[in-house]
């Protein structure tokens, strides 16, 4: 949709760096409360890792329901749970055509995994979430693979497609937004407030947090169209580190093999490696059961934290200064109800979430 080009003379009340999911998510509900909002970006809309990921749009967050509950109460967990299924409703009244919702995919690799994936596959039905247990895996997907949970209601997103929409209707409440215009001083914006956004990018713009969020870097290849369906919604296997998903027009698209090395993709570095594309390559032959021919390839950088938490409030002994960013991989949906939740907090809003997010714990 097109975008309105509101401008701001002067001192705002909020400026906000990084104009991905959460940045245009926070400016859209900060303008539409009346505030004088600007959107600062070194690239243009959605050209981080909020336009170039697998598109997955899944409820909870980076560690499995059954490990969340363990690590910070079975409240905080299901109530994170069931925040961002009502976030994932949001978007899906905001995306149009960007975000379908067929549900996905948990898959065991192996006999080890399945054992892990049915622990979280109880604790969600214990506490009332909706999951389906699945012995019998439908078509490519048998015999590879030791069942698997299969979560209703979690989506496929065009994410760059969305993240514009967002920006669309966000300028259209009144926020102006700043394309290619760099930002290495936080202090310099004239704002009251000031939202950090920008997930694992801006390494340093909050050095009270550098050590809190590893910049990651995700790589990606997409197959030319086959011409039938394999997959009818997200996949994705071995605790996250691949996952998959076949796009209406015939593409497969699959991301992951961080693993393969992991310390080199401790980075934020955004290109390709030979080591993991051809590891990318191998894999998805298996899946289509052919060669693959590629269409696209790409990395982004993401937002890894120490407890796979992310961090969304203010920031310790910065009066006036906000972050929210660390989805640890899972920023779709996450990054969409952050940018929500850090707005609501400057508009002087409380929810359970600030405290389990609160950045004090790593400051």
């Amino acid at each position: 949709m097109p975008r309105a080009a509101p401008r701001h003379e002067g001192p705002v009340d909020v400026a906000i760096v990084g104009a991905g999911i959460t940045g245009c998510s926070a400016a859209l509900r900060l303008a539409a409360a009346g505030l004088r909002v600007r959107v600062h970006d070194q690239r243009a809309v959605a050209e981080g890792a909020s336009g170039r990921n697998g598109g997955f749009a899944l409820r909870g967050g980076a560690s499995s329901y059954d490990v969340a509950r363990e690590t910070y109460g079975r409240e905080q967990a299901h109530g994170m749970w069931t925040w961002t299924e009502r976030a994932l409703d949001r978007m899906e009244e905001l995306a149009g055509d960007s975000l379908r919702r067929p549900g996905s995919f948990r898959l065991a690799a192996d006999e080890e995994e399945g054992e892990q994936i049915r622990a979280e596959y109880e604790a969600l039905r214990e506490d009332g979430i909706a999951a389906e247990w699945v012995d019998d895996l439908p078509g490519e997907l048998a015999g590879s693979f030791e069942g698997g949970i299969l979560h209703p209601g979690d989506g496929s997103l065009q994410p760059a497609r969305f993240v514009r929409r967002l920006a669309a209707l966000a300028a259209e409440a009144g926020a102006e937004i700043r394309e290619h215009e760099h930002v290495d001083d936080v202090g310099g914006l004239d704002a009251e407030h000031v939202v950090v956004a920008t997930d694992g990018y801006g390494h340093g713009l909050v050095p009270e947090l550098a050590d809190a969020i590893w910049p990651t870097r995700g790589q990606v290849i997409v197959s030319e169209p086959i011409d039938r369906v394999l997959y009818d919604r997200p996949h994705y296997a071995r605790h996250g580190f691949d996952y998959w998903q076949q796009l209406p027009d015939g593409r497969v698209l699959l991301g992951g093999f961080r693993d393969v090395s992991i310390l080199d993709e401790l980075t934020d570095v955004e290109e390709m490696t030979p080591v993991i594309q051809a590891s990318l390559e191998r894999f998805l032959g298996e899946l289509i059961g052919e060669t693959p021919r590629i269409s696209h390839r790409w990395a982004g950088i993401f937002g890894l934290t120490q407890d796979m938490i992310p961090l969304v409030g203010r920031v310790p002994a910065r009066d006036g200064l906000w972050v929210a960013a660390g989805y640890s991989g899972h920023g779709n949906v996450l990054g969409f109800a952050c940018g929500e939740l850090v707005a609501n907090a400057i508009l002087g809003e409380t929810a359970p979430q600030l405290e389990l997010f609160d950045p004090a714990r790593f400051a």
